[in-house]
């Protein structure tokens, strides 16, 4: 295991060696991002089986194999876009409820819980009859995301030392992007089995669903979640376990200090609203979400194989071009592991963002000339089209995928961070719905445009970053809103009249 410290504020230092407990308990949590991306891989290849669309969509069927039809509008369908979509707006419910569930009862269980509600959801998929079963076990699906995406982020930020914890945060960024992998994997093989091979592909969200279950029952609860709940002595031991030390006093005493201000906050989503010191994360997480999903990124990761098939690839090698982006995605996050903790979040955010912009822009402008209504684009151009969109890819994948979701689980404090991240994930899902469902209907009427419309937005949120968010690399948690907010240009406004009262203080003055 590897040692360190973890500089806190003054001359205090807090233990913070990597443990075997910790990488234990941050795979397994990790693998509620596996599902996520599973599902996301999955739905893509499966959306483009003839067996799957004859069967569910068979308008769709039809319109993909008439000769004249045209290439940007033959996938266009609200159901087919609906099939991939629902699971996101159950999420948005079930990561309010979980947002509760997850304080009254800790991070662990509500783990455990959507476990249950991803396996009831693949089930329901593997043997669907009709359109209405299998969209109900997309709702099943949805409620086990929400519940994931609410609690892992989080509970792999409160257990991680704070110098490690971009690194073991972005494990469940990587588990996700292998789902998306393997499911690439998987549709390639499936779609050679007729009839059933869609089914295989649905069903095997049941495999890590299980894993996810069984594996809930041997990690351990963050001491902080322990502590808020009243179980202090054993937040202490688990802090020990999982610090493999018993020189834990002073991280401990942080812990509680953060928790006992907590406890004097019976409405979070009240005090999120009400007090203006809290807006600066909120503001941030949440914006910070919505432009991680118009990136553009989830449009090639749900409909690859269909954007492939409009340039004219055939079934396989649609399938196969959407494996190579898949390959990239999962390689590439490696990246973010093993530099967010050194070169820090808001360069790597700004970087993948002009890399995206470059792909997005080339990719658009060799659609715009090539892909007519009614032809296919010519071998070089589809390889080349294929390159940037990897190049895309490679750069989503170290910069906006994984920091999405580590920066909104560790800027907020522990009596708003549950409330506080749902808002964040509550925006991913929303967006994500929103593209999943409109997006074969706008590439039927903006054609090519499409990717010059999210190319405008990657210039926004270059700007966005650069002005308006602190660095958080390195800080520990509970230090969160004092050493980045309270110091930034812009958000130091919403603290004046704290940081003028602890001035009054400093001087013995009483404060006013």
């Amino acid at each position: 295991m590897a040692g360190g410290v973890i500089a806190s504020s003054g001359n205090r230092e807090l233990p913070g060696k990597l443990t075997k407990q910790v990488l234990f308990c941050t795979f397994i949590a990790s693998f509620g991002g596996f599902l996520f991306g599973y599902d996301i891989g999955i739905s893509g290849g499966v959306t483009s089986m003839d067996d799957f669309l004859e069967k569910f969509f068979p308008k769709v069927y039809a319109r993909k194999h008439r000769a004249r039809e045209n290439n940007y509008c033959k996938f266009n369908d609200e159901y087919l876009q609906l099939f991939t979509s629902s699971l996101y707006l159950a999420a948005i419910f079930a990561s309010f409820l979980s947002s509760m569930f997850s304080r009254k009862y800790g991070r662990r269980w509500t783990i455990a819980v959507s476990s249950i509600f991803f396996l009831a959801g693949a089930f329901l998929n593997l043997g669907a009859k009709n359109l209405g079963m299998l969209i109900a076990g997309r709702l099943f699906l949805g409620l086990g995301l929400g519940c994931a995406n609410q609690s892992i982020p989080v509970f792999i930020s409160e257990i991680s030392p704070a110098k490690y914890r971009g690194g073991l945060n972005i494990v469940f960024q990587l588990l996700i992007t292998v789902g998306i992998f393997i499911a690439n994997l998987v549709n390639y093989g499936t779609s050679k089995i007729k009839n059933h091979g869609w089914r295989i592909s649905l069903g095997g969200a049941a495999v890590p669903a299980a894993i996810l279950l069984v594996g809930s029952f041997f990690i351990v609860d963050t001491p902080a979640s322990l502590v808020e709940r009243g179980k202090k002595e054993e937040g202490l031991n688990t802090l020990k376990k999982i610090r493999d030390s018993d020189n834990v006093t002073e991280e401990f005493n942080e812990i509680v200090r953060a928790t006992e201000v907590a406890n004097k906050i019976k409405h979070p989503f009240l005090e999120l609203a009400m007090k203006r010191h809290n807006w600066p994360p909120l503001i941030s997480a949440t914006v910070l979400h919505f432009f991680q999903q118009f990136t553009g990124m989830n449009v090639i990761m749900f409909y690859a194989p269909v954007l492939f098939q409009t340039m004219g690839f055939g079934g396989d090698a649609a399938l196969m071009s959407a494996m190579i982006t898949g390959a990239v995605n999962m390689f590439s996050t490696l990246i973010s592991n093993f530099t967010v903790d050194v070169v820090g979040r808001k360069r790597l955010l700004v970087a993948g963002a002009l890399t995206m912009l470059t792909g997005q822009c080339v990719v658009g402008g060799l659609l715009k000339q090539y892909l007519l209504s009614t032809n296919s684009v010519s071998h070089i151009v589809s390889i080349v089209v294929v390159i940037f969109i990897c190049l895309f890819v490679f750069a989503y994948a170290w910069s906006w995928g994984p920091l999405g979701w580590l920066i909104a689980s560790e800027v907020f404090p522990l009596e708003t961070r549950n409330a506080g991240y749902f808002f964040a994930v509550g925006m991913n899902m929303l967006c994500t719905f929103i593209i999943a469902q409109a997006f074969l209907t706008m590439l039927c009427n903006m054609r090519a445009y499409i990717f010059f419309f999210f190319a405008t937005i990657l210039v926004i949120m270059t700007c966005a970053v650069i002005a308006m968010l602190p660095e958080t690399k390195g800080i520990p948690m509970e230090e969160m809103m004092d050493r980045t907010w309270k110091v930034h240009w812009f958000w130091k406004r919403f603290y004046q009249n704290e940081v003028d009262a602890e001035v009054q203080l400093e001087k013995g003055k009483p404060a006013a």
